[in-house]
């Protein structure tokens, strides 16, 4: 069974928001929370990169490690999704996940707490959301990325079409590792 990933191509990215706008109106998410966020790292500077972020569905996903009720599951398709019947509010889920996924509603300027949220990859879940996924579609966020910088779907599938736009670039194997995260050398 294929393993659902999403994957930003930064180089796409222009920062548009429509990923956000579109993830808001299909899923009809309640103000305060966004599941889909655009982060600019170094911007206004030379360098300047956009990335689209939301759950990424972990293999093993560290909200579901944690939780303490196990509102968290995974499905076949590799989705993780969360019970809000379940869900007891305590939060480790939200400390636990380095993308900032799972998020308590905010009543006022100063949050609330409640049943966390968190993207649901278009997939549906316990409750009666629309599953684009069983219908042959992509999340909406993806399908509505106008420039294609966001990938969703298998993730073998993703990965070989990032990597032919990597080689399509001229980075070669460049592209990735230690010396492009970290920008130094490593020395034995």
């Amino acid at each position: 069974m294929a393993r659902m990933k999403f994957l930003c191509d930064a180089d796409r990215c222009i920062e548009c928001n429509a990923c956000v706008t579109a993830c808001k109106n299909e899923n009809e998410v309640p103000w305060g929370i966004n599941r889909r966020r655009v982060v600019t790292i170094n911007d206004g500077k030379p360098g300047e990169r956009s990335v689209s972020m939301a759950c990424m569905h972990c293999t093993d996903a560290p909200c579901q490690a944690v939780c303490p009720v196990n509102a968290f599951y995974t499905t076949a398709d590799g989705v993780v999704l969360h019970s809000k019947d379940i869900c007891i509010g305590c939060g480790y889920c939200f400390y636990a996940c380095p993308f900032g996924a799972p998020q308590y509603p905010r009543v006022g300027n100063f949050g609330s707490r409640g049943k966390m949220d968190k993207c649901t990859y278009c997939a549906g879940g316990p409750e009666p959301d629309a599953n684009r996924l069983a219908e042959g579609k992509l999340p909406m966020c993806a399908e509505m990325c106008s420039t294609k910088s966001l990938l969703a779907g298998d993730g073998e599938i993703i990965a070989e079409i990032y990597k032919e736009r990597v080689a399509k670039r001229g980075y070669g194997s460049g592209a990735w590792g230690w010396n492009t995260a970290y920008r130094e050398t490593i020395t034995s």
